[in-house]
């Protein structure tokens, strides 16, 4: 069963799967804290509580959970590895924390999935005059692909190296409809 929870900043909720939610909702500590009821969308896209407390010192302490960290730690804490240190979404929807859509990867993993920046709305896509350039960039150096006549063309070629060149880690274009 998937479980949707509202986010209270958002209209958006977060998704978790059975196991998920019983966790955080029986766990003594989040049931004190009321963790389910106080998830927000951060700026990032992913759910996070956080919350500041008092100390008896009159000093301050902010706790904040990410929750799609916290699940994975839980669930799948064999996965994380020096390498492989962060959570990502395998289907890319931050607010889908369900365990079997969580996965550790490594920075330049993380940073290969993030959304294109590109006005043409492709990952490794830049127009040049008239035509669509696809580069792709190799252990933090550009490399040239070629020069097309459309961004969808440019696109796809990115898409073939970025196979070859990464294999499942690799980012790939969607192209639009």
């Amino acid at each position: 069963m998937i479980y949707k929870v509202k986010l209270k900043n958002s209209d958006e909720s977060v998704r978790l799967d059975s196991a998920t939610y019983e966790w955080l909702t029986s766990d003594p500590y989040f049931v004190e804290i009321d963790l389910i009821n106080n998830l927000r969308r951060h700026s990032s896209g992913c759910a996070v509580f956080q919350k500041t407390w008092r100390r008896a010192d009159n000093t301050y302490k902010t706790e904040t959970y990410y929750l799609h960290k916290l699940i994975a730690e839980k669930f799948i804490p064999g996965e994380k590895s020096q390498s492989k240190r962060l959570v990502g979404a395998k289907n890319g929807d931050k607010l889908d924390c369900r365990v079997e859509n969580l996965l550790f990867r490594s920075r330049s993993v993380a940073s290969r999935q993030r959304k294109t920046s590109s006005s043409t709305g492709y990952t490794g896509v830049y127009r040049e005059h008239k035509r669509y350039r696809a580069v792709i960039s190799i252990q933090g150096k550009a490399k040239h692909i070629g020069m097309y006549d459309t961004a969808e063309e440019a696109a796809a070629a990115y898409n073939k190296v970025s196979k070859e060149l990464f294999g499942e880690e690799g980012k790939i274009n969607k192209f639009k409809i």
